[in-house]
């Protein structure tokens, strides 16, 4: 699937470039990375992985604002970035943003227990602060 698929699709919409919606969900990504640390200190480590997917989530979506898109699926939302972003934005980032969607969908809907490790939402929460470092500097 592709931008074209999402838009066709519905799950991407087009509107007009938003820079201040941008700045906007920048600051909640800030705001979600910053819960993922205190959930991750207090040994939250599930809680910890969706706070940090929720912060690249918000990363992501200040791209497509800027760029004059609103999503209607999380999974668009990566589809966006990658297609569009992957020349300025480290793969990894990009790839642990697919990677924290899967994982939260299993840990919100999934009926097995989970068993996130220490060392997986900590390195989560590292990748989320890498993604939204460069998308900040996108964004400007």
């Amino acid at each position: 699937m592709n931008v074209n698929d999402c838009l066709n699709e519905g799950l991407l919409v087009k509107i007009k470039p938003n820079i201040e919606m941008a700045k906007s969900s920048i600051e909640m990504a800030t705001h979600k990375l910053e819960i993922s640390e205190v959930e991750f200190e207090n040994k939250l480590f599930e809680s910890a992985i969706i706070s940090a997917y929720s912060s690249m989530f918000h990363s992501a979506r200040a791209l497509l604002f800027k760029d004059g898109f609103k999503e209607r699926s999380h999974f668009a939302v990566f589809v966006f970035a990658n297609e569009n972003y992957s020349d300025k934005i480290e793969k990894k980032y990009l790839n642990e943003l697919n990677y924290l969607r899967l994982q939260r969908h299993k840990v919100m809907y999934g009926l097995e227990n989970s068993e996130i490790q220490e060392v997986e939402a900590e390195s989560s929460i590292a990748l989320a602060k890498g993604f939204l470092e460069s998308v900040k500097k996108i964004i400007k």
